[in-house]
């Protein structure tokens, strides 16, 4: 018995060291579709989740080396709840926060501005937006409107049923599951959907359109089109319908299957785009260009097309590059060499029509092969 009691003795200071006691703490009684409004002047993250009671619980702990001159002041409005923190005294440069641990209503607005410091929201419906100035946004399980702004941070968004945007100035942006209209963007990293459900019928957002200044953009499905933009990285679209328009400054472009026209082009990198579909329904026409790199496409087999292809070589590399085709082509080599381009260079074009040439198809690129498939 005297051992059993020793180890409870032992153990339970852990136990409160695993749950340390906050230094703010309170519940608000409230009623559900009214607002949490934020404002952390001290910065720090914020956690928030949803559940079934009609009250707004906070839990507040100072961290960081100046925490402890951290000030958070609760107080009840007229909307709902707010939030503040800022510093005791008049010193600048001070380091640390609070951290926030808070429960709302399911359906409950959220507004947040924090100096710095991760942000997550979970299983809460209604409108949320704001800002961090420094950490990532971790949102699932939400319904409604979002305009989130991280100035350097991961985005995750996964399982919920919402529209608006989420962004990032710096880091990578991931959308798992999601039904409704959002917009990601990042500044600089990596955009990737996987299992969007776009709203049908609606005009905003419809399409996927992503923008980003330096990463991979992955796309797995974009039933109503897609326009797709970033200043350095690799672009993947696996399935779209009606329309693809992708650009990079510098990466791989690859389409692998596309019901409806494309207009693809990058300044240094491979092409390789598929259409599929009836060729006979719709807008099929096709751009592609690479500054340098190779380029496929491959074509419904009763596509109507119109080819205008160019391939130029630089001095140095004739007879290196090819356009191979399954369709008829007509190709000839320009006498004399480009000089106004830079290096000098001769061009190879390709022209031909092929069953009543109703869709423009238009290939451009310089040392790379150019090869056209019929499928």
């Amino acid at each position: 018995m005297n051992r059993l009691l020793l180890l409870v003795l032992m153990v339970f200071p852990i136990m409160v060291s695993a749950f340390p006691q906050a230094d703010y703490e309170k519940e608000f009684v409230t009623a559900k579709g009214k607002k949490l409004d934020i404002d952390l002047k001290t910065g720090g993250g914020i956690a928030i989740a949803g559940w079934d009671k009609e009250a707004v619980s906070v839990r507040g702990l100072r961290e960081g080396r100046d925490g402890d001159e951290a000030v958070l002041e609760m107080e009840e409005t007229s909307s709902g709840v707010a939030l503040r923190s800022h510093y005791a005294g008049s010193r600048h440069n001070r380091s640390g926060g609070i951290n926030l641990e808070i429960k709302v209503p399911r359906r409950y607005d959220v507004h947040l501005e924090t100096m710095g410091g991760a942000v997550s929201i979970e299983n809460v419906e209604g409108r949320m937006d704001g800002r961090t100035m420094g950490g990532s946004l971790d949102l699932s399980g939400l319904k409604g409107n979002l305009d989130l702004l991280t100035m350097g941070g991961a985005v995750t968004l996964k399982n919920s049923d919402v529209d608006g945007s989420v962004k990032t100035m710096g880091g990578e942006v991931l959308m798992e599951d999601v039904t409704g209209d959002v917009k990601p963007s990042s500044m600089g990293g990596n955009v990737r959907q996987k299992n969007i459900t776009r709203r049908s019928g609606e005009v905003r957002g419809s399409e996927v359109n992503i923008s980003t200044m330096g990463g991979d953009i992955n796309v797995d499905d974009a039933p109503l089109g897609a326009a797709l933009s970033t200043m350095g990285g690799a672009i993947h679209v696996r399935s779209a319908a009606k329309f693809v328009k992708a650009k990079t400054m510098g990466g791989k472009v690859l389409l692998d299957a596309v019901d409806g026209w494309m207009d693809a082009s990058t300044m240094g990198g491979d092409v390789e785009a598929t259409m599929t579909g009836d060729p006979s329904q719709g807008n099929r026409s096709v751009s592609l260009t690479s500054m340098a790199g190779d380029i496929t496409l491959s074509v419904p087999a009763g596509l109507s097309m119109d080819f205008d292809i160019e391939l130029a070589y630089t001095k140095g590399h004739e007879g290196k590059y090819t356009i191979a085709s399954d369709f008829p082509l007509s190709q000839e080599v320009s006498p004399e060499w480009d000089r106004h381009n830079g290096s000098p260079r001769k061009i190879i074009h390709g022209s031909g029509s092929v069953a009543g040439g109703k869709n423009r198809v238009t290939i451009r690129t310089v040392n790379g092969n150019v090869a056209i498939r019929r499928i």
